[in-house]
């Protein structure tokens, strides 16, 4: 099944149905899962169905011809307000949530939502980008989640709830979603004219780990070769930080279009490796690997050669986490780099 034509989250829309139904919808949603698996294309279209003219809202059935639908596809909605990190900043900014310094509370997210609809019943506002709040800008939050204004619906879209504040989980209903199976992301990326050649589609689904815009990302060969070189590396005993610090620095090095690229290429190299230590602990537990060629061989080399039990790859693995957050601060790209494979080094060697 499909709904609007989002694949892999029946169960999710049977959640919001059963909500609906009831005349039980919350007002502020925590949407958690991994990046790439449709969890804003979702948001979006339960907006329309929420704003749409029509159509019963418990139908989740949108017309998608109303004024109302219309507006929601082009992002003209004045009742749907969207808010995501800009490309060349760690943090959402403030302004965006509550305006600037010479209009503060009086623009913003934060403003905005408690408004009058303009069109309906209801306001729906959608935050991407949910991991990175500052202490801030999570704070600007609370009074809204607090005192939601009637008849509105706040998203938030991050992957995981341990990148959010207390305060913030505690007033959001949290809705997990699910990685998509190989088979839709092959699908998709075939349907959606991402990728020419299925089987080059299925190969790229296979690594994925349930993420499209991670099969987009490996789409790049160069990325693809080197996520070989850098798993070869990690799969080492011991493994040479040194020379895989240099590589990797290079190979970094050659994106010269921007920091922020810069900056997203590390998070990528990072999030190879966490991938790695993660099938790894499920290795070390019996557990049966997936179909990732590349990947899989080099964890079952590392299996054969592993002295440690299943807690010093977690420990690899949180190091891994550990080294995202501090590139989300803006630390030094080289020293970061030189430091986040040195001490999966000295813990795994």
């Amino acid at each position: 099944m499909t709904w609007q034509g989002i694949r892999g989250h029946d169960d999710v829309v049977e959640q919001f149905r059963r909500a609906l139904e009831r005349g039980r919808l919350a007002s502020s949603f925590l949407f958690s899962g991994p990046a790439g698996i449709g969890k804003r294309s979702f948001a979006l279209e339960l907006a329309r169905s929420l704003l749409c003219q029509t159509r019963a809202e418990e139908a989740l059935d949108p017309c998608g011809k109303c004024a109302a639908c219309v507006q929601v596809s082009a992002g003209t909605h004045p009742d749907l307000l969207e808010v995501a990190k800009p490309d060349d900043r760690a943090f959402i900014p403030l302004e965006l949530l509550i305006g600037d310094k010479d209009h503060r509370m009086r623009e913003g997210l934060c403003h905005d939502i408690s408004l009058r609809p303009f069109m309906g019943g209801r306001k729906v506002a959608i935050v991407d980008d949910a991991d990175h709040f500052n202490l801030e800008g999570a704070n600007c939050l609370l009074k809204t989640l607090e005192e939601p204004p009637p008849g509105s619906v706040l998203i938030l879209i991050g992957t995981s709830p341990a990148k959010q504040l207390p305060t913030i989980r505690s007033r959001c209903q949290l809705v997990r979603f699910r990685p998509l199976a190989t088979e839709v992301v092959a699908e998709l990326l075939v349907s959606k004219q991402l990728i020419d050649d299925p089987a080059e589609a299925r190969l790229l689904a296979e690594q994925s780990e349930g993420s499209l815009q991670r099969a987009l990302e490996l789409a790049d060969a160069e990325l693809r070769s080197f996520r070989e070189t850098l798993l070869k590396g990690l799969a080492d005993r011991p493994p040479d930080s040194v020379r895989l610090a240099r590589a990797v620095s290079a190979f970094v090095d050659e994106v010269r279009s921007s920091a922020a690229a810069r900056r997203q290429r590390i998070r990528q190299l990072i999030g190879f490796a966490a991938q790695f230590y993660r099938l790894l602990i499920h290795g070390l537990n019996g557990s049966p690997l997936p179909e990732d060629g590349p990947l899989v061989q080099s964890v079952r080399h590392a299996l054969q050669r592993w002295p440690h039990d299943e807690l010093v790859a977690a420990d690899c693995l949180e190091r891994c986490l550990e080294g995202v957050e501090q590139l989300d601060r803006n630390a030094n790209q080289t020293t970061l780099i030189e430091c986040w494979l040195d001490d999966l080094a000295k813990l795994a060697g």
